[in-house]
């Protein structure tokens, strides 16, 4: 019975769809005045502020009407009558790892807990869910995500072991590095040279495939020599450099994608701000600055071109600018940065504001 109800507010729905009124992408579900204006750091300590907090992205609940919205009665019945034999959860973000903002505006996430990619639609005002890696075979454990040409997307399954190509809209149409990888975690697409990196977390080194899935390359090896790894896992290209979460050496390394400058090290093993134990998500700004994960401690860092330490932000906890076992950060083009902090189930959201070391 509840299944029949079920179809038929799916029919409801479908048949008031033509009303013109799209939902809203509401960064904060539940804004307050204390958390609409926090800066990092904070104006009393007498710095300058350099990000201020956005808000964050749990799920389903960041789409609202506008306001003045009033919903057609029969389906505002529909859904009374269809509650009554089932619990209306709403979808919401488990333990989400990695994300990426497409050219449309789109963040996608992906949630190893809901073996899935969360796909936040602000134009379309709706959430989707992309569960399907190709075919019939779903998503176990989706953990990196790139953005690759012509919209389409990568996807790192670390349980089924290879990349899947998906196209714009979810659907499987090509997979890479199967029999060839061990563990992906981490992936960076290199539009210049068509290239895409794959941190191989197990084989501990990048791997670099081209678009038709044959491997060019492979880089580093297991070592705690500048150039190796041990357990790599998150990557990101930008500013001529590939940044590579080099996991269990506790730190972060900044290739050279265009010639043999040695790697700039970022970070080493202590319980000091700027140190690291289980350094993850990377990402890179418009200015060159560096975004690491330390996700032991519950903090983002952020570092100069240079790999010198600027700023923490963070600590265990659900307030705003802490987090609790955070994994993956990425920045998009408007230089937002957002967090995966992933046992609290959500994404927050910093602007930054510009300005750094070099520009004092």
């Amino acid at each position: 019975m509840k299944h029949l109800l079920a179809v038929l507010l799916v029919v409801l729905l479908a048949g008031c769809a033509g009303t013109g009124e799209t939902k809203l992408l509401r960064m904060n579900p539940q804004p307050t005045a204390a958390t609409h204006r926090m800066f990092f750091p904070p104006p009393s300590d007498g710095q300058v502020p350099r990000y201020v907090y956005s808000g964050e992205l749990i799920g389903e609940q960041n789409f609202i009407y506008p306001e003045g919205h009033r919903e057609n009665g029969l389906v505002t019945a529909f859904r009374w009558i269809v509650g009554l034999f089932e619990e209306d959860r709403p979808t919401e973000l488990q333990r989400p790892q990695s994300g990426v903002v497409d050219e449309s505006g789109r963040i996608l996430v992906t949630d190893v807990s809901r073996g899935a990619v969360f796909v936040f639609d602000e134009n379309h005002g709706r959430l989707d869910v992309w569960e399907m890696a190709e075919g019939y075979r779903h998503f176990i454990a989706p953990s990196g995500i790139a953005l690759g040409p012509e919209g389409r997307v990568f996807v790192a399954d670390a349980d089924l072991k290879r990349v899947f190509l998906l196209d714009r809209d979810g659907n499987g149409v090509g997979v890479i590095g199967a029999d060839q990888l061990q563990r992906p975690t981490g992936l960076a697409w290199d539009a210049n040279a068509a290239l895409l990196y794959v941190a191989d977390t197990y084989a501990h080194c990048i791997k670099v495939f081209d678009m038709t899935g044959r491997l060019v390359r492979t880089i580093g090896e297991r070592g705690e020599e500048p150039g190796q790894f041990n357990y790599p896992t998150y990557l990101a290209i930008g500013h001529g450099k590939l940044l590579v979460a080099d996991t269990m050496n506790a730190r972060v390394q900044a290739l050279d994608l265009e010639g043999d400058a040695p790697p700039v090290v970022m970070g080493k093993r202590g319980v000091m701000l700027g140190d690291m134990v289980r350094p993850k998500g990377v990402a890179m700004d418009s200015e060159g600055n560096y975004y690491v994960v330390e996700s032991y401690h519950d903090h983002l860092l952020v570092f100069d071109g240079q790999g010198r330490f600027l700023l923490p932000i963070g600590g265990a906890g659900r307030d705003v600018g802490r987090f609790y076992l955070p994994s993956g950060v990425w920045v998009d083009a408007r230089n937002r940065v957002f967090v995966a902090d992933t046992f609290n189930g959500r994404i927050v959201i910093f602007q930054f504001l510009g300005g750094g070391r070099e520009s004092e």
